[in-house]
């Protein structure tokens, strides 16, 4: 994956890491994430999807990975530009 958008510190693939340990760990638990974001997203199952190399990543699934983190950061009141994670546990460093 050689995604880097300017934009951001944090590279695409990590992006997708970040999104894809949230959705497997609360992928039992849909309620709690729709309340997250506020509606049904599908950047974190995309990003799942992504790191297990079944979805080909084109323009659009890109601006919901893009999106989707944002929200992330957003919720944790960082600058989605500012941010380097590896993983959703940097969050909390």
């Amino acid at each position: 994956m050689s995604h880097q958008d300017k934009k951001y510190k944090t590279t695409f693939e990590n992006r997708c890491v970040v999104l894809a340990d949230i959705w497997e760990d609360k992928k039992e638990e849909p309620i709690e994430l729709s309340a997250f974001l506020g509606s049904s997203d599908l950047g974190f199952p995309l990003a799942a999807l992504i790191l297990e190399q079944t979805v080909t990543i084109t323009p659009k699934v890109e601006t919901a990975i893009n999106e989707t983190f944002d929200l992330l950061c957003e919720a944790h009141e960082l600058d989605p530009s500012e941010v380097e994670v590896e993983s959703y546990n940097d969050f909390f460093k």
